[in-house]
């Protein structure tokens, strides 16, 4: 679920819509808005508070940073304003470049653990919830746990618990415990987004920043078909 081959049969959801049809189910997506020009994204970064994250909105491209398609901890609107017009330009090269939509200017979210939710669904079996440890470490350590849809809230906690890396969310060498409810409460509500929307084949939520009270969805990434 986390390689992202490309879309052969369906298409990647652009993330402001992606983002939109998680918040209608009550998701805790990360405050953004949408900038078309330089002045668009000092305003936005203005509005939301310094300091903020860009990144492109194009399609076919789906992994943004491997191409400079995402800037991070940009300090001031004025800043902003300059890096809209850095990322627009950075992409020139690119085939998609004509195609860019917008740029996404977002909130930076403070640290936190950071945890995989995701769907995919089997053309025989359905859909089946998936969570494990997130950002750069769900290739690297593969330590996801499934449960089919509709998940109860205690089922949810109970695939969080059978990570390995569960300490880190129960309170690891003295760090304070994450707040597994309201994981469990996001997984609730993917396994309701698989079961009204049987077009999503995949939904990755990567990073899912996980706090002592609450969470916040980073980066969302859909296929439908």
């Amino acid at each position: 679920m986390t390689t992202h081959p490309p879309a052969a049969s369906g298409r990647w959801l652009p993330e402001p819509e992606a983002l939109r049809l998680l918040a209608t189910y009550d998701l805790p997506v990360i405050p953004h808005r949408l900038a078309r020009s330089a002045e668009e994204a000092a305003a936005a970064a203005q509005e939301l508070g310094c300091p903020v994250a860009m990144k492109i909105v194009a399609p076919d491209i789906l992994h943004k940073t491997d191409i400079g398609g995402v800037m991070l901890n940009i300090p001031t609107p004025e800043a902003a304003g300059a890096s809209f017009t850095t990322l627009y330009h950075r992409l020139t090269p690119h085939p998609s470049r004509l195609t860019i939509d917008s740029i996404l200017v977002a909130r930076m979210a403070a640290p936190g653990t950071e945890v995989i939710l995701g769907m995919l669904r089997d053309s025989q079996f359905g859909p089946a919830v998936m969570a494990g440890l997130g950002g750069i470490f769900v290739e690297l350590y593969q330590d996801v746990a499934f449960r089919l849809p509709p998940l109860t809230p205690a089922g949810a906690r109970a695939m969080l618990l059978e990570l390995k890396a569960a300490p880190l969310l129960t309170g690891y060498r003295g760090q304070p415990p994450r707040d597994l409810d309201a994981l469990a409460t996001c997984a609730c509500a993917v396994g309701r987004i698989a079961a009204e929307h049987p077009e999503i084949h995949e939904m990755d939520l990567n990073p899912v920043l996980a706090y002592e009270r609450g969470c916040v969805i980073v980066d969302a990434k859909i296929l439908v078909r």
